[in-house]
């Protein structure tokens, strides 16, 4: 029997061989309690049920049930099999701000295969598919979120009283003033193993981004869970509430998440990076193939980057004073902020996403997409250095840039008519989110707005 370790190491890291065993005396070691099991809807909503920490090896070896008829966006009856969640014990990661509980993620499986529609497992064939040709999809996702709080009068303020600046970009007090929230969201992602590299706040009031190292994609959409879940605990903990809603009202700038991209090969090599590229941006031809596919591909992306009625609220024209850096035109450029591609030499930033996005699903895609482009040799367009903010329409047009669908019935109906992402994602998981949103479209244009009243009650 291994000996318990005299210095408790926090982050797990799995061994290859009686991983099981090691984890009982690391779960031991944190005098852990209960494990909670997790995995997302459609939507990237976190699911979880708490199971005590006798019983790890039936994690491991049979998984826990949930009835899968409950899930959002699965597609179940209550007459299917259960949907049993397989735990990876690599996953395996404390709880800091919940003394004695961990978490863990894994495979969801009904009738003892792989089941299609579990975003997690749709991201893991799709680097799957990659590792079949020897490469990897590195990601670093940029997450901006709100930290607000409700007033007296039950209304939607920063969390900080005092942040009121016109233009609050990267102000210190923003920092220093919510140092208690971003000292503890720190301390429970870094204790952890995530390395967390830069913190600022962002250009609305009581809103900040928090970027921690790239990885492999599926472990950067665990990270991404695992992010959300422990801003919004620190937040609560504190009185707060953090939001990742893509757009607040239409004087604050939205949350995106932007995602950066990078794919590497077995030796460790990236090949999206060539110093010879005549352009200075730094890419290779495989860079320029990828880059044309998610164009090729872009408004069937933007139903899954951008996947609420909210998100159009962020995508509008208009320049970096007005309330937008959300990019809307179907282009890319050398660090250009205002295309839907940024490339900061040598890697690729797709920048249409926001932070309601499901990470699994939406990295899923962007590698569909760009495998397309490699696989069929597209060419890209050129690239665009243009502040596309200060064009108007007819020159936008004599550029030969189209435009991102303008809301989510758009981008649906995009995501539908492609049938290289359909074929990618799953014939039946697409059908289901389309169901599930076409659903979310017909109530948000049901519902009557406080803006509607004001204007339209005494004005025919």
């Amino acid at each position: 029997m291994t000996q318990m370790p005299n210095v408790l190491p926090s982050v797990w890291v799995c061994p290859d061989e009686n991983a099981l065993e090691e984890a009982h005396i690391f779960l031991k070691c944190h005098t852990v309690k209960y494990i909670l099991v997790q995995f997302v809807d459609l939507h990237g909503g976190i699911k979880s049920k708490s199971v005590p920490v006798h019983c790890l090896r039936d994690l491991s070896e049979d998984g826990a049930g949930f009835a899968g008829g409950a899930i959002l966006g699965f597609d179940m009856q209550p007459n299917d099999p259960e949907f049993m969640v397989v735990a990876d014990l690599a996953t395996l990661t404390l709880l800091p701000w919940l003394p004695g509980y961990a978490c863990v993620r894994g495979t969801g499986m009904v009738g003892g295969t792989p089941y299609p529609l579990d975003p997690r497992n749709v991201l893991a064939k799709q680097t799957m598919r990659l590792k079949e040709r020897g490469l990897r999809f590195m990601t670093g996702l940029e997450p901006e979120f709100y930290l607000l709080k409700k007033d007296n009068e039950g209304r939607v303020v920063p969390f900080d009283s005092t942040d009121t600046l016109d233009k609050p970009t990267y102000d210190y007090q923003g920092i220093t003033r919510n140092a208690a929230f971003l000292e503890g969201l720190y301390d429970a992602l870094t204790v952890v193993g995530l390395d967390v590299y830069q913190i600022d706040h962002e250009d609305a009031n009581g809103q900040f981004e928090l970027n921690f190292k790239y990885d492999e994609a599926l472990k950067s959409a665990d990270s991404m869970q695992f992010f959300k879940m422990a801003a919004k605990e620190v937040a609560n903990n504190l009185g707060a509430i953090c939001s990742f809603l893509p757009k607040l009202s239409a004087t604050t700038t939205g949350n995106g998440m932007h995602v950066h991209c990078s794919l590497v090969d077995d030796e460790g090599n990236y090949l999206f990076h060539d110093a010879s590229d005549p352009s200075g941006m730094g890419l290779s031809k495989t860079a320029y193939q990828f880059i044309a596919g998610v164009i090729e591909h872009a408004p069937a992306l933007t139903a899954l980057l951008c996947p609420s009625v909210n998100s159009y609220k962020r995508l509008i024209t208009g320049t970096p004073q007005s309330p937008s850096w959300a990019p809307v035109f179907i282009a890319y450029g050398d660090n250009n902020r205002s295309a839907m591609v940024r490339i900061p030499y040598g890697r690729i930033e797709v920048r249409i996403g926001d932070s309601s996005m499901n990470p699994y699903l939406a990295t899923a895609a962007i590698i569909a997409a760009g495998l397309d482009g490699i696989d069929r040799e597209l060419q890209a367009p050129s690239a665009h250095s243009v502040n596309f903010y200060d064009l108007s329409p007819r020159q936008v047009d004599e550029l030969d840039v189209a435009r991102l669908p303008e809301n989510l019935n758009e981008a649906l109906k995009a995501l539908e008519a492609d049938s290289i992402l359909t074929d990618a994602l799953g014939e039946r998981l697409v059908a289901s989110f389309l169901g599930m949103k076409r659903q979310e479209w017909n109530a948000y244009h049901c519902a009557v707005s406080e803006w509607e009243i004001n204007r339209y009650l005494t004005f025919y």
